[in-house]
């Protein structure tokens, strides 16, 4: 199993980003993925959650109606669209493959993460 993400940066205040995760070694449609971000000396935050089917999908609080996850089972890749970027959204982003379908799951397995940075 491997996750590999993609498509972070340095991005002024207000723009977008589309983060990629790039799965391998399993089927991503299957699984609840989800992505995490880590700023500095701060606790990992969970961003988004979404089910196998995406049919039920948890934001954090902070990026509620920002930051829209979606998936592409063609390509065995799920996406995290980054609108509407603040500074403290700077982080490293990490995405996740979880246990089951469930977003409730566990998480089993980590990708290397992608820095993002939000500044003018």
């Amino acid at each position: 199993v491997q996750l590999v993400e993609a498509g972070g940066g340095l991005v002024q205040p207000v723009g977008s980003l589309r983060l990629s995760c790039a799965a391998s070694g399993f089927t991503c449609r299957s699984y609840a993925m989800s992505w995490y971000r880590q700023a500095p000396g701060k606790e990992r935050e969970l961003v988004a959650a979404s089910t196998s089917a995406g049919d039920s999908i948890h934001y954090g609080d902070s990026v509620k109606g920002r930051f829209p996850i979606s998936r592409d089972n063609a390509k065995n890749t799920v996406y995290l669209q980054m609108n509407s970027l603040k500074p403290e959204d700077t982080a490293v982003y990490y995405c996740t493959k979880r246990v089951g379908a469930s977003r409730y799951s566990g998480n089993d397995n980590w990708g290397q993460g992608t820095q993002v940075t939000v500044s003018s």
